[in-house]
């Protein structure tokens, strides 16, 4: 305790004008994300701006060398579900940092700690949103979408927010903050020339990536969306240099962003969906390749688990729509038939289409319709956005039902976020199948079909040691499984904890050492969140500090 007052007395000293908290009481908050995972940090501390922030930075620079456990990590609502915003030492909560600072038709800047619901209501007076929000939308912050590269039912049109982040300021290991934004092959010469850290940043990762360009562009996941690793593929195509593209995704391992600027779109207001129930994945492959060559705006689906749920839990979808169980007991009735006569679907698929106005969204839906149900497929298309309503909450609340009503059992999501390539899933989804069986566990899967992109979330009783072996366990089995098929462990929800130690697998030790060499360039002494990306924990760590009251 003593240490621990004599280093919030040093930060104080050193300038840092925002809240500190040191107390049990006020940790408690900070242990926990929506991963399976608990870390009790020693200090939590909430800066009023980007100066608190690089005082804090140069202090712990200052004294790393003789206490190298000091480190930082960036939290902003703390809803990652991997485990990135936890850390033993210092978690910067950037709760205060929450103003939007311009929206324009074109763009919008804000800070780090701006919930996503709040940027786009903002964004909406101007008739534009930003696309590659998550389906926690409603409570997620910005500065956490960025650091996941978080995507959701949208990037099968707009991609991820990879795509989105036009410009960041970021405080980096040197404790001054700087901006980066896309240069040109001349503007990149000109911060070559630089002196200092600035001008080292870009020289040592220009040379990185440029003396490697070859392996590192091969080393790219070949699917639609990623969220592991350092995206250094991503960087320079040798006539724009793009930082935005390193930091985005980099889970705070690299610095502590300051503002994120955004670009916008105006989204297509009318919409209709066409939903098809397939028995088994014999059709599967056809089906969403038909889906695709129409293009929906969107192409989601979830199993029979999550159907089987939604419906045992019936009166807490009825919350969700705010709407009569009788009426909407009513409208599922062209369900419940199908379901008697043929037994359950093992998938449910929601294909999406919009436009600029009602006839053309339904001209869309239709010309679909007509299509694929050429194919020995039930397919119904929903007349209204309320009778669709009904499918996409189902999609939407199945993690949160399974949280709900899982009884002493609770989610546990740490295979929740794979990816293979989507003509790839009728091979893959039944030997899943297999892996998953041989636990006799309780889980749905839900996801982006359109993607290839599933999210598997059992139910566990995390206090007992032999669920916490099957985490480990079954992990391991189905990263192996992905990494055969050529997919990624991750699309969306970022390394974290969980999925850290198994990227020297995913990559193998030559693009893994180019990761390592990274995190050098830009953070030499490892201030910010150690045992993320690389130099991560083993797996006797991982399992040690599963929640075990969770």
């Amino acid at each position: 305790m003593e240490k621990k007052m004599q280093t919030v007395d040093a930060i104080r000293e050193a300038g840092f004008e925002g809240e500190i908290l040191s107390d049990a009481a006020n940790l408690i908050r900070y242990e926990n994300d929506t991963s399976l995972f608990e870390l009790r940090p020693a200090l939590a501390v909430k800066p009023k701006d980007a100066t608190d922030i690089k005082k804090l930075v140069s202090f712990i620079a200052s004294i790393k060398d003789e206490n190298p456990t000091l480190s930082v990590t960036a939290r902003a609502a703390g809803t990652g579900m991997a485990g990135g915003a936890l850390n033993e030492s210092i978690i910067i909560d950037v709760a205060n940092m929450n103003h939007i600072k311009s929206v324009t038709a074109e763009r919008v800047v804000v800070e780090p700690g701006v919930f996503y619901r709040d940027m786009d209501a903002a964004t909406k007076e101007k008739g534009v949103i930003m696309p590659s929000f998550p389906a926690s939308r409603n409570i997620c912050a910005v500065g956490g979408m960025t650091g996941t590269n978080a995507s959701g039912e949208m990037t099968l049109t707009y991609g991820s927010t990879e795509n989105w982040v036009k410009r960041l300021r970021a405080v980096l290991s040197d404790g001054n903050e700087y901006e980066f934004s896309p240069l040109t092959v001349s503007q990149l010469e000109e911060k070559k020339k630089l002196q200092g850290f600035e001008g080292d940043i870009y020289r040592r990762t220009y040379d990185l990536i440029e003396n490697n360009y070859d392996l590192i562009k091969k080393a790219k996941p070949n699917v639609a969306k990623n969220s592991t690793g350092y995206a250094l593929w991503n960087v320079w195509d040798r006539q724009t240099f793009d930082l935005t593209r390193l930091f985005t995704g980099s889970e705070g391992t690299l610095g502590i962003f300051t503002e994120i600027e955004f670009a916008l779109i105006k989204p297509r207001e009318h919409r209709k969906l066409v939903v098809i129930f397939l028995k088994d994945f014999a059709m599967l492959s056809e089906v969403v390749a038909k889906v695709l060559t129409h293009k929906p705006e969107t192409f989601e689906s979830y199993d029979d688990h999550t159907f089987q749920f939604a419906i045992r839990f019936f009166p807490d979808i009825v919350k969700s729509l705010k709407t009569g169980i009788i009426k909407l007991g009513l409208s599922f009735i062209p369900e419940v038939l199908m379901v008697l006569k043929g037994g359950f679907p093992k998938l449910v698929l929601l294909a999406e289409f919009t436009g600029d106005t009602e006839e053309e969204a339904t001209q869309k839906a239709n010309i679909a319709f007509e299509d694929i149900k050429q194919l020995p497929v039930q397919i119904e298309i929903m007349r209204t956005q309320k009778d669709a309503e009904k499918f996409w909450t189902i999609r939407h609340e199945s993690f949160n039902l399974l949280r709900k009503h899982g009884g002493s059992d609770k989610t546990a999501p740490f295979i929740d976020d794979i990816i293979v390539a989507p003509e790839k899933l009728p091979e893959f989804l039944p030997k899943l199948a297999e892996v998953m069986k041989e636990y006799k566990l309780t889980y749905t899967i839900a996801g982006h079909i359109g993607d290839g992109n599933l999210h598997i979330i059992p139910l566990m009783n995390l206090r007992n040691a032999h669920d916490r072996d099957i985490v480990m366990e079954l992990s391991q089995k189905v990263f192996d499984l992905v990494f055969s098929f050529g997919g990624s462990m991750s699309a969306e929800h970022n390394d974290g904890l969980i999925r850290t130690a198994y990227l020297r697998q995913m990559y193998g030790d030559k693009i893994y050492s180019l990761f390592e060499e990274t995190k050098d360039i830009f953070d030499p002494k490892n201030i910010f969140n150690p045992g993320k990306k690389v130099y991560g924990h083993d797996l006797a760590y991982i399992k040690d500090h599963i929640d075990k009251v969770y």
